[in-house]
């Protein structure tokens, strides 16, 4: 009778299975900590504010660049795609209306969100990883200087502020690179997109998409801080844990912008 390698017995499967459920409620209750001490943190934090304004310049100016070309291209094919499915049951001078919904309420803040946290998620991971694993952390605890308050809180603050910055920022270029196509590509003037995107404009959409990004800002920053508090093992631990920041960032913004759409427009 052929025997069943160990790696594939029921005892060392179930033990696997146990020992991810027990990592799971391990990353749960340590993040529930991480943002409680956030909290407990913030009123020092906002003493701080040349940390605020580097952590907001490293988040959202460096990352306009970025934001802007994919903003653009957002909008364009936005255009085409819309055209392409309304052509035949909607008039062309409505192609506004559905690039500016499309745009305001999905598209701008949940791309902006996984472009930041792949950029900016994956460096905060990064740089707290290296701090941890060269036992930097440690030096600021000797030197009494908490550092949620004084390395996770300033992120975190940046982060709620900057994301509904950019993807104002985002609405505005992805509106115009349809504009400019729906012009050039698709015969559609300038002042018809116009009139068409202030045709059925209402404030709940720009409403949603700017909470949508302050959701996002919150998990990118958290996300990003608590693997990099978790990290061992070295340069090679470092690379596990910014994968991870990425990987779960862009899990968690694609759950929550499920959740509060629903909640939203339910």
């Amino acid at each position: 009778m052929r025997k069943i390698p160990f790696a594939h017995t029921p005892e060392n499967f179930f033990r696997l299975v146990g020992k991810k459920t027990i990592t799971f409620f391990e990353d749960v209750g340590g993040l529930a900590i991480l943002i409680k001490d956030i909290f407990l943190g913030l009123p020092k934090a906002l003493t701080r504010f040349h940390l605020i304004i580097e952590q907001m310049m490293t988040m959202g100016v460096n990352s306009i660049p970025l934001v802007a070309l994919v903003s653009v291209f957002t909008g364009a094919v936005t255009a085409v795609q819309a055209v392409y499915q309304i052509s035949d049951y909607v008039p062309t001078r409505y192609l506004g209306t559905a690039v500016g919904k499309a745009v305001m309420i999905e598209l701008a803040p949940v791309l902006t969100a996984l472009v930041v946290a792949g950029r900016v998620g994956a460096g905060i991971a990064a740089e707290l990883g290296t701090m941890k694993v060269t036992e930097q952390i440690d030096a600021l605890q000797t030197l009494a200087l908490d550092p949620v308050e004084y390395l996770v809180a300033p992120r975190f603050i940046a982060g709620l502020i900057m994301l509904p910055i950019l993807t104002i920022f985002a609405d505005s270029i992805a509106i115009a690179g349809g504009m400019g196509i729906s012009a050039i590509t698709l015969h559609v003037s300038p002042h018809t997109f116009i009139n068409g995107l202030k045709a059925f404009f209402k404030s709940m959409d720009l409403f949603s998409g700017l909470f949508k990004a302050f959701v996002f800002g919150s998990i990118i920053s958290i996300i990003g801080c608590y693997q990099g508090f978790k990290t061992t093992g070295g340069a090679e631990g470092v690379g596990r844990s910014t994968t991870r920041a990425v990987v779960l960032s862009s899990v968690l913004i694609l759950i929550a912008d499920y959740i509060v759409a629903t909640i939203l427009f339910s």
